[in-house]
């Protein structure tokens, strides 16, 4: 087997660490918590990073109208498929050996990543700005609109008195170094069919 079809089988495979590792993290940092409070964004659920962190995010958002962290989201449902449905082609690929192919999986695994970072900045963007009319505490902007609560997609900003924080976690680094991997593949067998 050539060196450009394991890596493609490799970098593929890799994905599918994304069933058991966290692909996301969105951490709160306030002087109030002494630990900071987060959350983990795996491809089929949000768990506490630490425990009852989604329970204590929970309350603080019930104050200023936030909806609460949903246990269930339609994205739950497709993205595993979407994963598993990439690996499994991409595996296919290594062994059919076609570098063409390589660089065609590639593209549409980076389009599909831009569709989910657009996927979830859309929830964030609606987590962050739907506010409740009814909330106990309503922060209003210095032109008078209401304040939003969305956190940043990548990076850190200040919502109040809090530091929002939000970083990819250890299944997406492995993501990012599978298809790294595949694209290695393509330019080593495009190399290899000279």
């Amino acid at each position: 087997m050539k060196k450009s079809s394991i890596l493609m089988i490799l970098g593929s495979a890799m994905l599918l660490s994304l069933f058991f590792l966290p692909l996301w993290n969105i951490t709160l940092e306030a002087p109030q918590y002494p630990i900071p409070i987060g959350m983990d964004i795996y491809i089929t659920k949000i768990a506490d990073h630490n425990p009852n962190d989604i329970k204590n995010i929970n309350l603080m958002n019930h104050y200023v109208g936030m909806k609460k962290i949903p246990e269930h989201m339609a994205e739950f449902d497709i993205f595993p498929w979407v994963v598993g449905g990439m690996a499994v082609l991409g595996i296919i690929l290594g062994f059919l050996g076609n570098h063409k192919l390589f660089l065609a999986w590639f593209v549409l695994m980076a389009l599909l990543g831009i569709a989910g970072m657009y996927d979830f900045y859309a929830w964030e963007y609606d987590y962050g700005h739907s506010l409740s009319p009814k909330a106990a505490i309503k922060f209003l902007n210095p032109d008078g609109t209401p304040m939003a609560y969305q956190p940043p997609l990548l990076g850190s900003k200040k919502i109040l008195n809090f530091r929002a924080t939000s970083l990819p976690m250890i299944g997406a680094y492995l993501m990012f170094a599978g298809m790294g991997l595949t694209f290695v593949a393509y330019l080593l067998g495009r190399k290899e069919s000279k």
